[in-house]
């Protein structure tokens, strides 16, 4: 490494929850610098799953990305001309930016008619473990399963 890291950047929790997570998810979720209509979306959908599932939302939302939080990935590293798919562990951070990517990735798929219904279902099929995004994390485990005779070349 040349340079010096650059800083991290503070994150001021949502106004709501009082959380980072749902702060971090929110970014994630905006479009355009339009952090109120993202956060209008993200409302909207812990509405809904408050309706459907009778539950603390908050609950739901910690519990889904829990789930789709993936343990494994494969990392490529070139060793003497041929590229191998190294299995790595993830770290804390990358294991949360990964489960927001994927969350909203999924929900964006869905064909459901609102926004805040697709967000709104994706939570739920992920805080019972199945869904779309929790499939993603299935099969990156899996990628790390199959290539775990590389595991030494771990660097």
């Amino acid at each position: 490494m040349r340079r010096r890291r650059p800083p991290k950047r503070v994150i001021l929790p949502d106004p709501k929850y009082k959380d980072l997570v749902v702060a971090k998810f929110i970014n994630g979720l905006l479009y355009d610098g339009k952090k109120s209509v993202a956060e209008t979306l993200f409302y909207a959908a812990m509405d809904i799953i408050e309706d459907k599932m009778k539950k603390s939302p908050i609950d739901v939302f910690k519990k889904a990305m829990e789930n789709v939080a993936p343990l494994l990935e494969v990392k490529s590293r070139r060793v003497g001309g041929a590229t191998y798919q190294v299995p790595v562990e993830v770290r804390d951070t990358r294991k949360q930016a990964l489960a927001i990517r994927w969350l909203i990735r999924y929900s964006r798929l869905r064909s459901e008619k609102t926004m805040a219904e697709r967000l709104a279902a994706e939570f739920m099929a992920a805080y019972k473990n199945e869904g779309t995004s929790v499939k993603k994390r299935e099969d990156t485990h899996k990628m790390a399963e199959a290539n775990k005779a590389f595991a030494h070349f771990r660097w």
